[in-house]
């Protein structure tokens, strides 16, 4: 028998295994197709509003229905969802910057933020004079001792918490339920009902039936090129949260005067709307083919964060390769698999916003939309890749079954 039959047989067998998980997904997958259909139903969503604007973006009919719609899914006040924003980073610099006073402070209460977020910090200490307090704990999941500290951190000065739903490129903090960190805002907010509680949801959009916003955060950020977009979505970011805090995050990327009210769509209108429209039935091909990853990764005896069995809170799947030549191998075979550029080597590389080398597998539509299949891979122990993305499930198997070949299996 063919290595490819071998693989192919010892997937179908991870399948009958995951059969359960499978059907769990499905049916929170239901239930935000339910959500976003309703919303659109009571938002009035008209084809008028995909009619494309440039220059300035004034009587963009699409604009406000996109924001009303996104907020009436996220639960909020208001929306800004934009291809203005060149990122989620931009999205969530926005969304922080703009509500920070000079010396004010800001805590993340899930320890050091994403990589990308870096630069961010350091302009909050030398340019607004601020202050950035990071929460460590000795047990990232003890809850209690996560809330304990954070409420320890917190001072006349405190502004923000910000709080990161995934785990960026941690190999020691998980990423945290939408009901962990519903607890950890009510417990914030007991003592200090003033202070903005900012969620970082990149990644864990409709992953599960509620979103952070539901459970009281002022305010929440993300990527349209990630689970909202759908892998269709060109660029873009989106805030969600009390109509104050919008407002100021408008005029952080725009400016005051102008606000929520311009920025063109550059003929993207339809792709939005359908973007949000397809995430669920999208989140759910992604949360399938991470699940059949860490399944095959068991199997192959490689430290594997979350585990096949466990429930999911985003769409990262950690695999730790031990050694930096087997996480390169692991790259490479992910780009030959590729369905864009499967014939490029994809090589270590510094990269604006990451402190350490970084090696990218992506042979995306879309460049760096991690709702499709890619992983990223930062170069230092104990050398992870984050896969992540993968807009079929079938297609991620394919690149499961070709990727099983490489090794001695029977």
């Amino acid at each position: 028998m063919s290595k490819i039959s071998v693989a192919q047989n010892l997937i179908n067998q991870f399948e009958l295994n995951l059969q359960k998980s499978f059907q769990n997904i499905d049916q929170i997958s239901l239930f935000n197709h339910r959500k976003i259909a309703n919303a659109f139903k009571k938002a009035h969503i008209s084809s008028e509003h995909f009619n494309s604007t440039s220059g300035y973006g004034h009587d963009d009919l699409g604009r406000q229905k996109l924001d009303e719609l996104f907020a009436l899914i996220f639960g909020t006040e208001a929306a800004l969802a934009r291809v203005n924003f060149v990122s989620g980073t931009h999205a969530i610099a926005c969304a922080i910057l703009g509500n920070l006073n000079p010396s004010d402070e800001i805590i993340f209460a899930f320890g050091t933020p994403y990589d990308t977020l870096q630069s961010i910090l350091n302009y909050i200490q030398i340019n607004l004079n601020g202050k950035v307090h990071i929460n460590e704990v000795a047990d990232w999941q003890n809850l209690n001792e996560i809330i304990e500290n954070t409420l320890k951190l917190i001072n006349a000065k405190t502004k923000i918490i910000a709080l990161q739903r995934s785990r960026g490129y941690s190999a020691i903090r998980p990423s945290y339920s939408v009901s962990q960190i519903g607890e950890l805002i009510k417990a914030i907010k007991a003592k200090y009902p003033a202070i903005i509680c900012f969620v970082d949801n990149c990644y864990g959009e409709f992953v599960e039936t509620q979103e952070p916003t539901e459970l009281g955060a002022d305010l929440m950020a993300g990527s349209l090129i990630k689970n909202p977009g759908a892998g269709i979505v060109l660029t873009g970011g989106y805030v969600v949260g009390k109509h104050r805090l919008i407002q100021k995050t408008a005029d952080r990327l725009t400016c005051p005067g102008v606000g929520a009210e311009g920025g063109p769509n550059f003929n993207q209108g339809r792709l939005l709307f359908q973007g949000i429209y397809l995430s669920p039935l999208i989140v759910s091909q992604i949360l399938k083919g991470i699940i059949l990853a860490a399944r095959v990764c068991e199997y192959l005896g490689l430290p594997t964060s979350p585990s096949s069995d466990e429930v999911r809170t985003d769409i990262i799947q950690r695999l730790d390769f031990g050694n930096r030549e087997k996480l390169i191998q692991f790259c490479h075979s992910l780009q030959k698999n590729s369905p864009i550029d499967s014939h490029l080597m994809p090589i270590p590389a510094c990269t604006p916003g990451y402190q350490d080398e970084l090696i990218m597998a992506a042979g995306t539509f879309i460049e760096g939309s991690t709702s499709e299949l890619s992983a990223d891979a930062p170069l230092r122990e104990p050398y992870s890749a984050y896969l992540q993305g993968g807009l079929s499930y079938f297609y991620t198997r394919l690149f499961l079954e070709n990727w099983l070949t490489t090794f001695e299996i029977q």
